[in-house]
């Protein structure tokens, strides 16, 4: 899906980014990040900017997916976390 329309990617990337606004956990603006990087990445290759048509085999998603998962696994229970403990707080 994010290969077909990249700029999904960057609609990943403001979600994570509104999570660090909500609860300041740096997890989450370090995967914002990551997702509007890639995002950007993304849209170059589907463009052609980086790629002169022979991407049929995308071997380096091999090595950027498992990594932004895991970032925003991270950050996404970081938030769950906090978000709790603000909820107690108040």
């Amino acid at each position: 899906m994010l290969i077909i329309f990249p700029l999904g990617a960057g609609i990943v990337g403001i979600f994570y980014f509104r999570m660090y606004q909500k609860v300041r956990a740096w997890s989450s603006l370090v995967t914002g990040s990551l997702w509007i990087i890639y995002s950007i990445y993304e849209y170059m290759i589907y463009t052609r900017i980086l790629c002169s048509g022979e991407c049929n085999i995308r071997v380096d998603l091999l090595l950027i997916y498992p990594i932004i998962l895991v970032f925003s696994l991270i950050a996404s229970v970081s938030y769950y976390y906090k978000k709790k403990k603000l909820s107690s707080i108040e």
